[in-house]
């Protein structure tokens, strides 16, 4: 049995600061969205599908995009379906495949909720670190990611979470 690395108090303040940001930072970006009548699960659904070609993804490449499990975006994908956000349709040369689909309603409610979402992030987040510190934020979260994404699925795998930023979440969508 390997023996407890415990943290040492320094590792202790990191991480329990850590934490208390993160979930602080949620619950701002939640209230922030609440009052545009969207949830943080709609928000990180639409921004993928708004940047996509057409507003068109396969349900898998979102599920991946996302981070989710295949349950979990299906339950958020029927209550956005059913608010008018988004649409499915089959894919084109793949029966088995499903097509999510950014509805006119879906593209106002992130057109109109982003601007707000963005100053948001900007004051409470970008805007109290140097450009050195966002580097190294930025250099920090892909090794994380990275590590996590070795744990979970293996070497050489990914998850959503660890896509590159500069990636085209349109790239795996049906043609058509």
């Amino acid at each position: 049995m390997t023996e407890t690395r415990w943290l040492d108090e320094r590792e202790q303040r990191m991480w329990r600061a850590f934490a208390t940001m993160r979930r602080r930072l949620d619950s701002a970006m939640e209230r922030h969205l609440n009052g545009e009548n969207l949830s943080m699960a709609d928000y990180q659904l639409l921004v993928p599908l708004s940047e996509a070609p057409g507003g068109r993804i396969r349900a898998r490449e979102l599920r991946r995009l996302a981070g989710w499990d295949r349950s979990r975006l299906s339950h958020q994908l029927r209550r956005m379906e059913q608010r008018g956000l988004v649409g499915r349709e089959d894919c084109p040369g793949d029966a088995r495949g499903t097509v999510i689909r950014l509805t006119s309603e879906g593209r106002s409610a992130i057109e109109a909720a982003a601007p707000g979402h963005v100053e948001t992030v900007r004051r409470l987040f970008i805007d109290v670190l140097t450009p050195e510190e966002i580097e190294t934020l930025t250099s920090i979260a892909r090794r994380v990611l990275a590590r996590i994404a070795q744990d979970t699925f293996g070497p050489g795998e990914t998850a959503g979470t660890d896509a590159p930023v500069d990636q085209d979440p349109g790239e795996a969508a049906c043609p058509g």
